[in-house]
C-alpha cells in the first residue's frame, strides 16, 4: 500500500475508509450511470419498487418485511439464492418479478410511487437510475447514498436497518409528499 501512486474511490464513503486504513487520501470519481434511458415525467403509479439480487447484504428481506408489515403494494425484481426465503416471508401486497431486461426495469422505476432500497452500499447504482426515472427514493442512510440523495427533495432515509425502521421512513415519505 505504501507504494501505491494514487488511490480512487468510487464515493467519499470509500474515500474515508481508505483514509482510515491507509492514511491516504482518494479521489473520488463516481460510477458512470446511464441515466439517458429513463424519462421521469412519467405518470405514477401506487406501488413501491425495489430492484436487487438476493444476497443478505441487500437486506430485501428487511424491505418486504416492513411491506408485509405496512401493506402497501411493493414491486421486487430481482433474484438470488436467498428468493425463497424471502418470498416466503411475503403477503399478498408483495409482487416478485423475478430477473427482469434493463427495458422491464425502466418501465417500473418510471412508475414506481417511490423507489426502496436498504443497503450499505459504496455508491448505490439503482437509487441514482431511480431517481432519474423521476422516483423518490426510501433509503437506508449509510454509504455512497448519502452522497447522491437529497433528504426530503429526491428521496428519505431511514437510520436503522430494521422493518420498523423503514416503515417508518414509508409512513413520512407519504405524509411529506
Amino acid at each position: 500500500a505504501n507504494r501505491v501512486d494514487a488511490f480512487v474511490a468510487n464515493s467519499r464513503y470509500v474515500a474515508r475508509r481508505i483514509w482510515k486504513t491507509y492514511r491516504r487520501p482518494a479521489r473520488v470519481i463516481y460510477p458512470p450511470v446511464a441515466i439517458e434511458r429513463f424519462r421521469p415525467d412519467q405518470p405514477r403509479d401506487e406501488f413501491y419498487l425495489t430492484v436487487s439480487r438476493f444476497v443478505p447484504y441487500k437486506r430485501v428481506d428487511l424491505i418486504v418485511q416492513a411491506f408485509a408489515q405496512l401493506g402497501r403494494p411493493l414491486v421486487v425484481i430481482g433474484d438470488g439464492d436467498d428468493r425463497a426465503k424471502i418470498e416466503a416471508m411475503a403477503a399478498p401486497n408483495i409482487t416478485f418479478l423475478g430477473s427482469q431486461s434493463n427495458a422491464v426495469v425502466t418501465d417500473y422505476m418510471e412508475r414506481c410511487k417511490a423507489f426502496v432500497f436498504a443497503a450499505e452500499e459504496d455508491f448505490g447504482i439503482t437509487p441514482v437510475e431511480a431517481q432519474a426515472a423521476g422516483a423518490p427514493v426510501i433509503a437506508y442512510g449509510r454509504g455512497g447514498v448519502t452522497e447522491t440523495i437529497l433528504p426530503g427533495k429526491t428521496g428519505w432515509f431511514f437510520p436503522l436497518q430494521t422493518p420498523d425502521s423503514l416503515a417508518t421512513a414509508v409512513q413520512q415519505f407519504e405524509t411529506d409528499k
